[in-house]
C-alpha cells in the first residue's frame, strides 16, 4: 500500500491550533498523508495529478476506520456548516463517503453530491450509497481541475484535506465560487501548519493563504470558530 497510509493513524494527537500563522506553506509535491479523501494533487511543476486510489474497497478499512473520529471530529465539522435538511451539499474529494454519509443523514430532504477524480470511488460511493440506503447521496467524477458542479446548484460545499494538494487553487476557488447558490457557504478542512499529523510541514497551506485565494473568487471569507485537534475551517460565505 502507499507510503501515507502508513501515517494515517500513527502521529499522536495534537491540541488545538492555537493561533493562525502568517507563513504560508505552498503545496507542491502530490502528498496523500494522514486523510480521507482522495482528491485532486499538485506537483512540484504545478500541474495537476493525483496519486492512484484504485482500490476503494481495500481504502475504506482506513479511511472509515472508526478511530479516525477521535481526532476528525465529524460532528464538530458538520456542526460547523450550519445545515438544514433541504440543503443541496456537495463533498469535493469524497473519497469513500466518510464525509458524504454522515451528511446524507443531516440533510434528509435534501441531496448530497459526492465528487472525487478517482473512478473506483465514484463507483464505491454510489454503491454505498445504494447499499446502505441513501437514497440523496450520489457521486460524480471531478478532474483535478474542476469539481463538476453545475453553476449555483449548491447551499453548501465540504472539501477536506483537499486543498493543500490542488494545483491552480485560485481557479478551482472560482470554480467552487460559482457552484454556490446566493448566501451558500464552503467549507475548507486542512492541516495547521504545527499538527502533529498530516503532510509535511512545506506542503501545508496556512488558513490566511486560504482565505486570500477565496477572497480573490469573490467568497466573504474567515476562520470558522469551530475548532478541530491539529486542523483549521475557513469557510467562505457567497454574498447574496
Amino acid at each position: 500500500m502507499h507510503r501515507w497510509l502508513t501515517t494515517f493513524f500513527a502521529a499522536p494527537l495534537g491540541g488545538v491550533c492555537s493561533t493562525v500563522s502568517n507563513r504560508a506553506a505552498v503545496a507542491t509535491e502530490g502528498h496523500a498523508g494522514a486523510h480521507g479523501h482522495a482528491g485532486p494533487h499538485c506537483d512540484n511543476g504545478g500541474a495537476g495529478m493525483h496519486h492512484g486510489f484504485a482500490d476503494a474497497d481495500a481504502l475504506t478499512k482506513v479511511f472509515d476506520d472508526p478511530a479516525r473520529d477521535e481526532w476528525q471530529r465529524p460532528d464538530d465539522v458538520l456542526r460547523a456548516l450550519q445545515l438544514a435538511p433541504a440543503m443541496t451539499v456537495a463533498d469535493i474529494g469524497a473519497g469513500t463517503g466518510y464525509f458524504a454519509v454522515r451528511l446524507a443523514r443531516a440533510v434528509p430532504a435534501g441531496e448530497v453530491i459526492a465528487a472525487d477524480v478517482e473512478p473506483d470511488m465514484v463507483r464505491y460511493l454510489n454503491d454505498r450509497a445504494r447499499r446502505e440506503q441513501f437514497p440523496n447521496l450520489h457521486a460524480l467524477q471531478a478532474t483535478p481541475t474542476a469539481s463538476g458542479l453545475a453553476a449555483q446548484s449548491v447551499d453548501r460545499i465540504l472539501v477536506v484535506h483537499v486543498w493543500h494538494h490542488l494545483a491552480g487553487r485560485a481557479d478551482y476557488a472560482r470554480d467552487l465560487a460559482a457552484a454556490l447558490r446566493p448566501g451558500g457557504k464552503l467549507f475548507i478542512v486542512d492541516y495547521c501548519l504545527t499538527a502533529h499529523r498530516g503532510p509535511p510541514a512545506n506542503l501545508r497551506v496556512a488558513p490566511e493563504v486560504i482565505i486570500a485565494e477565496l477572497s480573490a473568487a469573490g467568497l466573504v471569507a474567515k476562520v470558522s470558530p469551530v475548532t478541530l485537534p491539529d486542523q483549521y475551517i475557513v469557510e467562505a460565505r457567497r454574498t447574496p
